[in-house]
């Protein structure tokens, strides 16, 4: 069965759900448009005022919807499955604990799958444009989208469900059905490095590197920056040039990503809280070794900030 086909069967089976698709069929009539009147002419240029005109634009629309819909669903559904105590009683109060374990669980793996498939789509429908224009458009494009943080595979919240979905499995809590798309998620260790990997749709594999590239360690309390990095909370505070107590919200806008130079990265940080469960888990020693070592940093920063804030109050 062809992609397209497979991709539109899917999406008909979310229709209840009223989630944003990428609009396969209408972005190839418009490749397939310029390939016939381009063969009646001459060959279509790279740059085809034709195709950037309406390709391009619709399809980064799509994306916008795409990437929005799925860290929102992801992020509430994270946030159901992590409350406790008084904080789920609200949420139960609100009406939006209405879901069972089980049911959140399946709802995991389909949000991953919905974001798995619709970056199969963009990817393919990219390819086509390059084979069309016998250029390299459609790679350019991509590389401008990740850097506008459009990129699905970029999401923080991607991870998180990953990491979500391996700690329950470790856990044995099974949802209603095993999907064969998860059959290769897993946190894999090379030379001692972690890293969450999948095998995806069409042979396309995520490899999530958790390693911070400040300390050189496993990420410890991981956040990931608006950018996509990964790195400890603690060393990212360092970067941003702010104390653990004023928190990433207080970075200056002007303040960069240590790996890409991209700057007013740190606000909008998401902190993996599944994946700091999972690694906490995975590297029990270790973990109990930052756990000691950052409890000293922390006492240290909060005890030089509560001394700031006196001296300021005293007029020292």
């Amino acid at each position: 069965m062809k992609f397209c086909k497979k991709y539109q069967e899917y999406m008909q089976g979310q229709e209840q759900k009223k989630l944003p698709e990428v609009g396969f069929k209408k972005l190839k009539k418009i490749l397939k448009k310029c390939r016939r009147d381009s063969s009646q002419s001459q060959p279509c240029p790279d740059h085809c005022s034709v195709c950037d005109g309406t390709f391009f634009p619709s399809l980064l629309s799509e994306m916008s919807e795409i990437v929005g819909c799925f860290n929102q669903r992801a992020q509430k559904l994270l946030e159901l499955h992590l409350a406790s105590g008084f904080r789920k009683y609200i949420l139960w109060f609100k009406g939006k604990y209405h879901k069972n374990h089980t049911a959140l669980i399946q709802e995991g793996e389909d949000l991953v799958t919905y974001a798995l498939i619709n970056a199969t789509a963009i990817r393919k429908i990219l390819k086509k444009y390059d084979k069309v224009h016998y250029s390299k458009q459609g790679q350019l494009f991509k590389s401008q989208v990740q850097s506008m943080h459009k990129e699905i595979l970029q999401s923080p919240w991607l991870c998180e469900l990953m990491a979500f979905h391996i700690n329950l499995r470790e856990t044995k809590v099974n949802s209603r059905k095993e999907t064969a798309l998860f059959d290769e998620c897993s946190l894999t260790f090379k030379d001692g490095k972690p890293s969450l990997t999948c095998d995806l749709f069409d042979s396309i594999k995520i490899d999530i590197d958790l390693t911070c590239s400040i300390c050189l360690d496993t990420v410890f309390d991981p956040v990931s920056l608006t950018c996509g990095h990964i790195f400890c909370y603690i060393c990212a505070c360092s970067a941003a040039s702010v104390s653990i107590v004023d928190g990433l919200k207080a970075a200056n806008p002007k303040e960069k990503c240590p790996l890409c130079r991209e700057r007013a990265v740190y606000e909008g940080a998401v902190h993996l809280e599944e994946l700091n469960i999972l690694l906490g888990r995975s590297c029990q020693e270790y973990w109990e070794q930052r756990l000691q070592s950052e409890r000293v940093e922390r006492i240290k920063q909060i005890k030089e900030h509560w001394d700031s804030q006196c001296r300021a109050f005293m007029g020292v």
